[in-house]
């Protein structure tokens, strides 16, 4: 069965979430998203466990949902939770302080307490959804693999600068460096909302492992920003083994951001709205020319730093991708207002009551079919989506990309908003 699976998410515990990240509004949002599969997020947080345990059953193999008294549909139209959490590895190795996050895949309820009980021992559990550890990411992917050999751990938005395994500021070369003998047990990464499949297919090293992508929402609205898509049964093992055996026939392709739209994709200094692609960073010795501090070095530089082949080369076996923009973001900018606008929500709620859910429009539904129920400019819009045929200013140091549809001359010519409203 072919289903969408978002699995990195954080709860109401986490810091910096929206308090609609409970389970009653997760699973309403991934009906709306079209999203099958979801992370838990957070299963470390007690409080956040707690929830868990006692509003979600079991459903298919590994994977649990909602309890019949708080959802009345059928267990097969119900969203699936895997649980997930995400832990912050902060610690020293090779005279360097890491930053290193890091997803767990737990099979169950029981090898979550049996996680949760030695993670106890090295740090605060309940300090945030998210807890950070003084721990060895290696040390804790022995400890998670010991518990149990049907954990996966994933390395977080691999290319972040600041909290991920290759970031330029407090990452590793190579994921041997990072996990020694351990490294053989990293089956995945996360790209990241910065980075794309294609600029990880610069890595030789990295063709044995499966690249996915997550939405890291912090709001239930974010979910499914970046997410996966799978042609398997729905359970924990089958999802699982797609992962670990990189099988295309099983593993369809990821849903990504454009990496430009990411936080982090040029080098850049926020404070002084600096923002510069990697060969102007170079003229300036990756140095703010406005303030003389180091710059914040992106992801894309940072992919050009450890790559071994051209841009724009493909592995054999390598899983597709799709590149999409959120439809409220779509909306927004053919109607010339900010995704937030009540004119933005009108539509968005008209779009999905007409074709079930967001995945649905944005990836299947025909240019005639849109037209039918939305505005042209709408579904012109969705169409150059589809087609890469956008403009972006790139996002850096914690400054999200700015996306562009239509150029301002066509909004002028437009009476788009005249239309709809």
């Amino acid at each position: 069965m072919q289903f969408v699976a978002d699995f990195h998410i954080h709860s109401k515990y986490s810091r910096a979430t929206s308090h609609d990240m409970d389970l009653e509004s997760l699973d309403k949002w991934a009906k709306i998203k079209g999203i099958k599969v979801l992370g838990t997020g957070d299963f470390t947080h007690p409080e956040w466990l707690k929830n868990l345990k006692s509003k979600l059953e079991p459903a298919e193999p590994g994977l649990y949902n909602l309890k019949s008294q708080i959802s009345n549909l059928k267990s097969e139209d119900k969203t699936k939770f895997i649980l997930t959490s995400e832990i912050s590895c902060i610690y020293s190795k090779k005279n360097k302080v890491r930053k290193i996050h890091i997803i767990v895949f737990a099979p169950s309820f029981e090898a979550v307490d049996k996680i949760n009980a030695q993670l106890g021992w090295i740090g605060n559990l309940k300090s945030d959804g998210r807890p950070i550890l003084g721990l060895d990411a290696k040390e804790l992917t022995k400890i998670v693999l010991n518990i149990s050999g049907d954990c996966l751990v994933v390395c977080s938005h691999a290319w972040t600068p600041w909290f991920s395994v290759f970031g330029s500021r407090s990452g590793f070369d190579s994921l041997e460096e990072c996990f020694d003998e351990y490294s053989k047990y990293i089956y995945a990464i996360e790209t990241g909302l910065s980075s794309s499949p294609e600029m990880n297919w610069r890595l030789s090293a990295l063709d044995k492992i499966t690249l996915i992508s997550n939405s890291d929402a912090h709001s239930a609205q974010k979910i499914g920003r970046e997410a996966n898509v799978f042609d398997t049964e729905i359970s924990y093992p089958a999802i699982i083994e797609a992962i670990k055996t990189k099988n295309p026939q099983k593993f369809l392709y990821t849903i990504e951001f454009f990496p430009e739209e990411g936080k982090y994709h040029y080098d850049g200094h926020r404070l002084c709205n600096i923002s510069l692609s990697p060969e102007e960073s170079k003229k300036y010795n990756n140095i703010c020319p406005n303030c003389g501090k180091l710059l914040t070095i992106g992801v894309l530089n940072r992919v050009a730093e450890l790559a071994d082949r051209p841009q724009g080369f493909k592995p054999q076996n390598a899983i597709p991708f799709k590149s999409l923009i959120p439809l409220a973001e779509i909306i927004a900018d053919c109607l010339g207002v900010l995704p937030g606008a009540k004119q933005v929500e009108k539509e968005y709620k008209n779009l999905i009551e007409k074709f079930d859910n967001e995945f649905e429009i944005l990836l299947n539904a025909s240019r005639s079919n849109l037209e039918n129920v939305t505005l042209p400019e709408i579904a012109e819009g969705i169409e150059r989506v589809r087609e890469g045929k956008i403009s972006i200013l790139p996002g850096y140091d914690g400054v999200y990309g700015k996306i562009k549809i239509f150029s301002k001359e066509e909004k002028k010519s437009s009476s788009r908003q005249g239309i709809l409203f």
